[in-house]
């Protein structure tokens, strides 16, 4: 197999190192917490970076369950009833031949419309099944209320048993879930009960769907929420996404996190292209590593925040001492993939507050980002006070236009200005429905990366044995430059034992002969150290 045929992964870790030893008054405690930025990129085979998704079929299997909204309100207009039809055919029709497949309708409980009411098991899409499934989704009525958990419970129980790498399930509502008190199950229970189960993405239609309804079910199961502004859009939105789905180059990749001693994971999250909480999941070595579970990954680029604590007390300054190490792990699903060595994060304990003051630009773009999705919500709460409300969100749309022009996103000012009077004014422009605002926190919900300088050649890292071995971090996949550790030199200072292990001067912690930092209580550099 060359390296040509494997698919890439790359991970960049991006960090200020500076942390104060001491308090710099006598009130407040030193800031402990190291923000890192983890950017994690795949990349298929021959294929350039960042385009458009590959011909169906070209991707790993694939089990798919579409869940279309047939509550009353799809009636009104009858139009959304039929855009769900045509979008739900269409992703029929794009199936492989040997995809597991079923078709759910949802109202005050869940029907299975294809492969029929009580099967246990996926329909396998062909020639006759696709079209048994057109056919039975043709003849839809709609009626009844909205009851969600029910409707991701079943999901739930149909893709249980299934072998393929990639569980998804796509949502169609256009209503408020307000029937979740008399559902057979409760969202919140429906969530907790598939959280880690399949991915769902969560698509809105018409004119009273709500957007943190939709956040809420995807920032769970690790999907994304979109919506139309016309029903006309819909199939063309579905066929993307599905092409995007039959691409996927990396049905699960899992960051895992090894801290050193002394040092505590305090928080692990996705934070481009949305914001997702990443639930820890022990290593499968049984020793101090921590994994992060992320899916369906396509050739694309993640960003991820790590939050670290740890006490300086006893540790030496004016060194950059290892406060954890990051692998990518990737389950084996029959293709070969080429993994990045792993990489630190990185502690420089320093006396000096101005080194200590500085913030990972990285850190600072998620925090204006959620400050913008602050604006956007505190915007919304005030236009529905009215005339009371007025001068608030005039207030707060200036602020999160200001913000949008300060993170350079493009799509962002857009939307913005979609509820602006007119550009330039920062006031909130009559007329609006709520539906508009709806698209306005969908839109806010979304992050990117700082636009990337012309790309530079990069030279990929080779496989390293282990979380210790861990070295400077690369150029990050879309050719920005991170703020990683110096790069260390070739062959460790500290000899190697006869037994293949080095031992680390300052706590005689043992460790692999590749090892840069040590992985025990110091922490410090063995690559280019004194021995």
């Amino acid at each position: 197999m060359t390296v040509a045929e494997e698919t890439e992964v790359t991970l960049a870790v991006g960090q200020q190192k500076e942390l104060a030893v001491a308090p710099d008054s006598a009130v407040r405690p030193p800031d402990r917490e190291m923000h890192a930025i983890l950017e994690i990129g795949v990349r298929s085979p021959d294929r350039p970076a960042r385009t458009g998704a590959p011909a169906p079929g070209t991707g790993p299997a694939l089990a798919e369950v579409l869940i279309i909204d047939t509550s009353r309100s799809m009636l009104h207009p009858a139009a959304k009833l039929r855009a769900a039809k045509d979008a739900t055919v269409a992703a029929v029709r794009m199936l492989p031949d040997g995809t597991a497949f079923a078709v759910l309708s949802g109202h005050f409980d869940a029907t299975l419309v294809h492969p029929g009411p009580g099967s246990a098991v996926l329909s396998v899409a062909g020639p006759a099944e696709r079209e048994a499934a057109e056919r039975a989704v043709r003849i839809l009525d709609a009626d009844g209320g909205t009851a969600i958990g029910t409707w991701l419970d079943l999901a739930r129980r149909l893709l249980r048993d299934q072998p393929a790498p990639v569980k998804h399930v796509l949502l169609l509502t256009d209503g408020r879930n307000e029937h979740d008190h008399r559902a057979a199950m409760a969202l919140d229970t429906a969530l907790d009960a598939c959280e880690g189960r399949f991915v769902c993405d969560a698509w809105g239609i018409g004119d009273d769907w709500d957007a943190e309804l939709l956040l809420r079910i995807t920032r769970r199961l690790h999907g994304r929420a979109r919506a139309v502004r016309a029903e006309s859009e819909l199939t063309a939105a579905y066929e993307e996404l599905v092409a995007g789905l039959l691409g996927t180059a990396v049905p699960e990749l899992r960051v895992r996190i090894t801290p050193t001693p002394g040092t505590v994971i305090r928080e692990v999250k996705q934070v481009v292209p949305n914001e997702q909480e990443l639930p820890p999941v022990p290593a499968g070595s049984g020793g101090r590593g921590v994994e992060y579970v992320t899916r369906a990954w396509g050739d694309e680029v993640r960003h991820f925040q790590v939050v670290l604590t740890a006490d300086p007390t006893g540790r030496e300054t004016g060194e950059d001492l290892q406060l954890a190490a990051v692998e990518v792990v990737v389950p084996d699903y029959g293709r070969p993939v080429r993994l990045p060595a792993p990489q630190p994060v990185l502690v420089h304990w320093t006396d000096n507050p101005r080194d200590a003051s500085r913030q990972y630009p990285g850190v600072r773009r998620h925090e204006l980002y959620q400050q913008a999705s602050a604006a956007v919500a505190g915007a919304y709460r005030a236009w529905l006070r009215g005339d009371d409300g007025r001068d608030t969100a005039d207030r707060e749309l200036a602020r999160a236009l200001a913000l949008a022009e300060e993170l350079g996103d493009t799509q962002l000012l857009g939307a913005l200005r979609l509820i602006e009077a007119a550009p330039g004014t920062g006031r909130v422009r009559t007329g609006l429905k709520d539906v508009d605002w709806q698209h306005l926190i969908l839109s806010s919900a979304l992050t990117t990366p700082p636009e990337p300088p012309a790309a530079t050649p990069r030279t990929p890292a080779p496989r390293a044995a282990g979380p210790d071995a861990a070295h400077a971090a690369a150029r990050p996949p879309d050719g920005r430059p991170a703020e990683p550790a110096a790069a260390a030199p070739p062959g460790p200072a500290v000899p190697v034992r006869p037994d293949g292990l080095v031992e680390c001067p300052g706590c005689q912690w043992l460790g692999p002969a590749e090892s840069v930092y040590c992985g025990g209580e110091c922490g410090r550099l063995l690559r280019g150290a004194p021995a």
